[in-house]
């Protein structure tokens, strides 16, 4: 029976790596952020990020974690942090599953003056209130003025605030609703991707926070 049998690991037992694969692995499915920025020279970036959520309902703020580079750009900063830092706007794009393998694409360690919308084969789409465009592709775009940058360890947590979005009429449900059976979400594991299955109900609930 779950519970009896525990394994325990305390953070100061174990190293670094060690707690995030631990934490990779049972915090899921976590929603791709897939961040399009632009650096003051005007080079476009994409990449996804798999730490985000929604932050607040007032004002709508959404929440991303960007830690620092690795491979061969370890422990450098990621273009992504740098161009919301400078320019202070940027636009998160939603994943569904069709659109998978370009947003794994745009993972790549590019130099910051390479397009990663070409490198990945999406089209960049004009916003309406930011600078930034969207992956015309994607379903969904939240375009977001940044709020703040809290540090949080070797870790940047980035607050943006909404002030637009984007929903393709095909996903579209009306009043204010979108069909998560239309586009497919895709979701970050621990280290692997996974669809959705289909939604159901468990019975009545409050608001979900």
């Amino acid at each position: 029976m779950p519970g009896y049998d525990s394994l325990h690991f305390t953070n100061t037992d174990v190293n670094e790596q060690e707690m995030y694969k631990l934490m990779i692995a049972a915090v899921v499915p976590r929603p791709i952020a897939w961040v399009s920025s632009i650096s003051k020279e005007g080079f476009l970036n994409l990449a996804p990020f798999s730490f985000f959520t929604i932050a607040s309902r007032t004002p709508p703020t959404l929440l991303l974690s960007i830690g620092p580079g690795v491979g061969e750009r370890a422990g450098t900063i990621k273009d992504t942090l740098t161009n919301i830092r400078e320019v202070g706007e940027f636009v998160i794009n939603m994943v569904p599953e069709s659109l998978g393998e370009a947003m794994q694409r745009s993972s790549a360690n590019l130099e910051p003056q390479m397009n990663e919308f070409e490198y990945a084969g999406v089209t960049p789409k004009i916003s309406k209130t930011v600078n930034v465009p969207s992956v015309l592709e994607a379903p969904i775009a939240f375009e977001l003025k940044l709020d703040r940058i809290i540090p949080v360890g070797e870790d940047h947590l980035i607050l943006g605030t909404v002030e637009h979005v984007q929903v393709d009429h095909s996903v579209y449900g009306g009043d204010f609703k979108i069909e998560i059976n239309s586009w497919k979400p895709l979701a970050s594991l621990a280290g692997d991707f996974s669809g959705l299955t289909p939604p159901f109900s468990i019975g009545p609930a409050d608001r979900e926070n």
